[in-house]
């Protein structure tokens, strides 16, 4: 996978997605060039609405060139021609979830785990997601990460590693200069209290 390094950034879906505002604010985030994936995670929505949106949002990920990965389920990805999908140690073998994809990307959940990350590679994984490095409002924090952790499993695996949990525009940078090639961001950008999401994005710059 080419990484551009100005796209470093992976971004993750709010929660619900209830109203058409969300889609003209996605589109001025993707705008600002800094996102490599978008990444849809809807956990409590049907399979139906899923469809929905992934193919409204398809279209605004295409327009902006950013690759679209659909969250827990390969089959929806198909469905919506996403770029691929995401798995949780919890949903489908990265195995199974290839003889549906074939050739797209599937990114791995390996929490903090050497172990797993090395599982993800030797089954043909095509970046891999570790943490939380912080306390995230995103979900509830069962495994930690931190930069020696990030640092073994960049030594053990040649994949691009994603990290993962509260990474905001404080804590960003130290991710980047050892070596996390993608942060994946959500709640900073969609439930900011302070900026709207066009602004919340420009504050994460590489340098």
């Amino acid at each position: 996978m080419k990484i551009q390094n100005n796209k470093f950034i992976y971004l993750i879906s709010p929660n619900k997605i209830t109203d058409k505002l969300f889609y003209n604010n996605l589109n001025l985030v993707l705008k600002s060039n800094k996102v490599k994936f978008f990444q849809l995670r809807l956990k409590k929505e049907n399979n139906k609405k899923k469809v929905i949106i992934g193919k409204k949002i398809l279209k605004i990920c295409k327009k902006n060139k950013v690759k679209f990965i659909v969250n827990d389920n390969p089959n929806i990805a198909l469905k919506v021609k996403a770029d691929g999908c995401h798995l949780g140690q919890k949903d489908m073998n990265i195995i199974e979830a290839k003889k549906i994809l074939k050739n797209k990307i599937i990114g791995v959940t390996c929490h903090n785990s050497i172990k797993l990350a090395k599982n993800a590679s030797s089954n043909g994984a095509d970046y891999i997601a570790i943490g939380a490095f912080y306390k995230t409002k995103t979900k509830k924090v069962i495994y930690k990460a931190n930069i020696k952790t990030l640092r073994k499993i960049k030594k053990s695996i040649d994949l691009p590693v994603v990290a993962i949990g509260g990474i905001n525009e404080k804590n960003y940078k130290n991710l980047l200069l050892n070596n996390a090639d993608f942060l994946a961001i959500s709640s900073y950008i969609w439930s900011n209290k302070k900026l709207k999401p066009y602004q919340a994005i420009k504050k994460f710059n590489e340098n």
